[in-house]
């Protein structure tokens, strides 16, 4: 998808974002988010959206969001002022290609429900190992490509209609195992019906990063 194309899409899904969509990635969101909370430090969230999860993150972590679309940053802002995320250090409206932090700032960076929406995934994914720690982890739940059956039929189905639905339904996870700074460390399916996959991946500890 292009960068117009998904402004343009969650645009007309930001008022009802969260009584649709949201609610089918409600489970894949808390099993993340729990993960996460068993963790410690810096963490960013690319396509924070509407900040489904942001209250859900406990306070002893300090939170980034970032997203391309104004309209959902605007209702992720209503949340962090409305609930008093104090631990919600910062929302900003920024392309995740070009991410405009410095190197291995990040203990944790988490893609929930993006990777088959943005233009360049694999760029995406290179910047998400870029700004994270070495040692630390990417994590990202998404919905991938089943090879045969009645989904994988299904998903070729809708996948012409990309630009419309605001994702792609045939998306591949292998554009996202790519990245040699990352070594895959757990894959799991997540509700509802294992249809999303949570994906953890380790930025690669080197000898330059140990110096």
């Amino acid at each position: 998808m292009e960068l117009a194309a998904v402004k343009t899409s969650y645009k007309y899904w930001a008022p009802i974002y969260d009584y649709t969509f949201g609610l089918i990635t409600r489970p894949g969101r808390r099993r993340m988010v729990d993960y996460i909370n068993s963790r410690s430090g810096r963490v960013l969230e690319i396509g924070v959206g509407t900040g489904l999860s942001l209250h859900r993150y406990h306070s002893h972590l300090d939170i980034t969001g970032i997203d391309v679309s104004p309209d959902m940053l605007d209702k992720a802002r209503e949340k962090v002022a409305e609930k008093g995320l104090t631990h919600v250090t910062r929302i900003s409206e920024m392309d995740a290609r070009t991410l405009a932090f410095p190197d291995g700032h990040f203990d944790t960076v988490v893609a929930m429900y993006l990777v088959s929406v943005v233009p360049e995934p694999e760029r995406v994914l290179s910047e998400m190992a870029r700004v994270c720690k070495p040692g630390g982890e990417v994590l990202i739940v998404n919905h991938f490509a089943r090879e045969k059956g009645l989904l994988a039929a299904l998903e070729r189905l809708f996948a012409p209609l990309a630009n419309i639905i605001g994702w792609h339904s045939d998306f591949a996870m292998e554009r996202v195992l790519g990245e040699r700074a990352l070594e895959t460390v757990g894959i799991q399916n997540v509700a509802p019906f294992g249809m999303f996959t949570f994906l953890r991946q380790r930025k690669r500890i080197t000898d330059a990063a140990m110096a």
